[in-house]
């Protein structure tokens, strides 16, 4: 196993902890995150005027000599698999793909191969350059395996590193389209009667509550007030469908990232997705307002009306802003057109 070693000194005031002074000081050309250094401290792979410390709490002086022993990225454990790929932008430290509906994008017990990492393996070969000691793609993100569209993945530990901060911060640029039942506007009153429900200027819907595990259903997320993991979700009409309106499409975009986080804000006001086995409902729309068949395809829709369609970044390595938009699928295109009748 060939080790590389880094070299570098602890700067002034340095803070308290071995592994906060580490993260301070260390190269940014090195590209450990936080986590690999707390990995490596356990290891015993840090040396500080030549003395290995594997306490993260341990304390060091300004001026201290730091040496770091990283070994070379090994394979993953997870198989590469030739799955075709809709890539739209490639570059040495990160690829953004173009996810289609069905396709789940990390391994699981149920779902052990046909994913985007195992796909992404065969296709980044030996350009990935080893996330956390593993050469395998760096999943900062992820969309349901039923949802389309965009998602960004990193290549290189040091674009790991600086996507997985702009997450964290929620300063990246997500907006989702999606086709809902119902039309979130701000003319009915029943909207302002949900709890962590408001409406900003121009009409948008701002969905604001803390998201945990559903209390029976494990597989679910749920709606609390107390505890769990706060979430804001912004809702935009787009399109209305039918006469009165019985569906829409709207723009909704996050200010963080929760699992299911659109589905089941929207279900929580009343205005689940189209095609949501799980938070729509078993609900129909009124033949009187749209024509059978836009009833019958959104009945049959079989999977959430739901897709990533623009993200927007700034590269961790280059500092470029960078935006990327996804078409419309076919399938949400065509639930659209046989909506407007």
């Amino acid at each position: 196993m060939v080790t590389r070693q880094i070299e570098f000194t602890i700067a002034a005031d340095p803070p308290p902890r071995l592994d906060k002074a580490l993260s301070r000081d260390v190269p940014d050309d090195a590209a450990l995150s936080r986590t690999r250094l707390a990995r490596l401290i356990a290891d015993g792979a840090i040396r500080v005027d030549g003395e290995i410390l594997t306490d993260a709490k341990s304390r060091v002086p300004e001026g201290a000599k730091v040496v770091v022993s990283v070994e070379d990225a090994v394979d993953s454990h997870i198989g590469p698999e030739a799955i075709p790929l809709d890539i739209v932008h490639e570059d040495s430290d990160l690829i953004v793909i173009d996810k289609p509906a069905g396709m789940v994008v990390h391994p699981a017990p149920g779902t052990p191969e046909g994913t985007l990492v195992n796909a992404l393996l065969h296709h980044c070969g030996g350009d990935l350059s080893g996330v956390g000691g593993i050469r395998r793609p760096g999943i900062v993100h992820r969309i349901d395996k039923d949802t389309s569209g965009l998602l960004v993945v990193a290549k290189s530990d040091a674009a790991h590193q600086g996507l997985a901060a702009q997450f964290e911060a929620h300063t990246v640029e997500r907006y989702y389209r999606a086709v809902c039942h119902g039309v979130p506007d701000a003319s009915d009153p029943r909207l302002h009667g949900i709890r962590g429900a408001s409406f900003e200027s121009g009409n948008i819907l701002r969905l604001t509550t803390q998201l945990a595990r559903h209390r029976t259903d494990r597989q679910k997320q749920a709606v609390v007030f107390q505890g769990g993991r706060h979430a804001v979700t912004r809702v935009r009409i787009i399109e209305p469908f039918g006469a009165p309106p019985v569906a829409a499409l709207v723009e909704c975009w996050l200010e963080t990232g929760r699992t299911h986080q659109i589905r089941v804000h929207m279900a929580h006001a009343g205005h689940g997705l189209i095609g949501d086995p799980v938070y729509g409902g078993r609900r129909k729309l009124a033949a009187r307002s749209v024509p059978e068949a836009a009833v019958e395809a959104a009945r049959s829709f079989p999977r959430q009306a739901l897709h990533a369609a623009v993200l927007g970044f700034v590269h961790p390595v280059t500092g470029e802003s960078v935006r990327f938009e996804s078409p419309m699928p076919a399938d949400i295109a065509g639930l659209i057109e046989t909506l407007r009748g």
